[in-house]
């Protein structure tokens, strides 16, 4: 690890946390709502967020350089699944898991 390895520990940590989230959150919650929740459009994004994030940390954890590029991606993604789900409503954790990854992802890929 380089930079800062509590940085990028805390990182790590922050893309399993929001992986985690936002794959319980579709299946669990969003599936079970319906409606709004199972937009196309917000569903990928939700799938698409935690697969970014799941990424994001497996390349922190192999080690390479371009995890760079794997965080700064993960955290416009990030963004974008935090607005979705605060539009959507009912949906704070999740919110609050993205926009904690997606800050720290933007450190990393800096």
């Amino acid at each position: 690890m380089h930079q800062n390895s509590s940085e990028m520990k805390a990182c790590i940590d922050n893309c399993l946390a929001c992986y985690s989230e936002c794959l319980s959150m579709a299946m669990n919650h969003c599936l079970v709502a319906g409606g709004k929740h199972i937009e196309p459009n917000h569903f990928k994004l939700m799938m698409a967020c935690s697969e970014i994030c799941r990424t994001s940390a497996h390349f922190m954890l192999i080690g390479t350089e371009h995890h760079k590029h794997t965080c700064r991606e993960c955290a416009e993604i990030c963004r974008q699944c935090a607005d979705d789900c605060e539009r959507i409503g009912d949906m704070q954790s999740c919110v609050e898991a993205c926009r904690r990854c997606a800050d720290s992802c933007e450190r990393m890929a800096a």
